[in-house]
């Protein structure tokens, strides 16, 4: 049997992992492979990834009905990952999340293995990342720039990323640190 395991992607606003995400969607086996779109309560036209669309109401329904295998509140927004990813990861596929860095500990104990890749990317760069979005008013880039984490809790593997350069240098990084959770998986 392949073992499967669950990749969370995390890092501040700006840093790029939407764009590292969809650089590895095109190069990665589908077989093997899976990504999860996340339920936002953002409108489908907002703009960013490609996310599962729903108002507040519809979003806390979902929630109390048990649809999520995790979901926290972030810049005025609900965000959720589909319940569904556990059983992937159980049947030997390698999921691929975008998340918040403060629920890596409360996710770790669900699914498992589990493993962090953290993008990042110097302030000056996210700076001028999020200004080009142009979704938030100056005093939400400020807040989103500003933001603090816990340190993540012993006996996770945490791999980094810096996304400081084009694009395609930083799509082969990530791509890099998923293929040493993937030898890791392989090799357990």
């Amino acid at each position: 049997m392949t073992l499967g395991a669950f990749i969370y992607v995390v890092g501040p606003s700006g840093a790029g992992k939407d764009s590292l995400i969809d650089g590895a969607r095109t190069r990665l086996p589908e077989e093997r492979f899976i990504f999860a779109r996340r339920t936002i309560t953002r409108p489908a036209d907002a703009g960013g990834e490609d996310h599962c669309p729903c108002t507040p109401e519809e979003f806390e329904k979902r929630k109390s009905a048990g649809e999520f295998l995790i979901s926290w509140q972030a810049h005025d927004l609900s965000y959720g990952l589909p319940l569904g990813l556990k059983s992937q990861v159980e049947d030997g596929k390698i999921a691929l999340a975008n998340g918040s860095r403060n629920l890596v500990a409360e996710l770790s104990t669900k699914v498992k293995p589990f493993f962090v890749i953290e993008v990042g990317a110097p302030p000056e760069v996210l700076a001028t990342r999020l200004a080009a979005r142009g979704r938030e008013s100056a005093q939400n880039l400020a807040q989103r720039l500003a933001r603090s984490v816990n340190p993540y809790p012993l006996g996770i593997t945490v791999l980094h990323v810096n996304n400081d350069q084009t694009l395609e240098v930083g799509i082969e990084r990530f791509l890099a640190a998923i293929e040493h959770i993937r030898l890791t998986v392989t090799e357990a």
